[in-house]
């Protein structure tokens, strides 16, 4: 009985403790997004050292854009015009990103939010999990990154 009291106590405090993400947070998803790991459902995590690309979100009154860019070795980065359009949706309690391409449309719910981490998860019960990511500059030119 005491096991049972202990789970209990433990399980509320987990869902006591869960992040609260309101309009005003939705500012902090602007700007570059390196993805850190990948956490599957059936608990497996698959980390990411390096990454080819990020991804860069654009968000304004709640809709706005997403997109894949490449960062270069002097600090800027390679885009294309290839974007997904985003509009945040809030919804019992949870904040969802809807994506839609002239081709799909899809939701991730929005997990947790700060200045330095994003973590969505989609419809499969994959969390993927972001850092804040800063522009790469191993030339040393001095020069500021865009």
């Amino acid at each position: 009985m005491k096991n049972t009291f202990s789970i209990l106590f433990i399980a509320f405090l987990f869902v006591g403790c869960q992040q609260k993400i309101k309009p005003t947070d939705i500012s902090k998803i602007n700007g570059y997004w390196e993805i850190e790991k990948v956490v599957f459902d059936a608990g497996k995590d698959k980390d990411y050292g390096m990454n080819e690309s990020y991804d860069f979100f654009k968000i304004d009154n709640n809709k706005g854009i997403r997109k894949k860019v490449m960062p270069q070795l002097d600090g800027t980065f390679l885009v294309n015009d290839v974007y997904e359009n985003v509009t945040v949706r809030f919804a019992d309690d949870k904040v969802f990103l809807d994506y839609s391409t002239p081709y799909m449309k899809w939701s991730e719910e929005l997990i947790a939010l700060s200045a330095e981490e994003l973590v969505l998860l989609n419809k499969e019960k994959i969390e993927y999990h972001y850092k804040k990511a800063t522009p790469i500059n191993l030339l040393g030119d001095g020069k500021k990154a865009k």
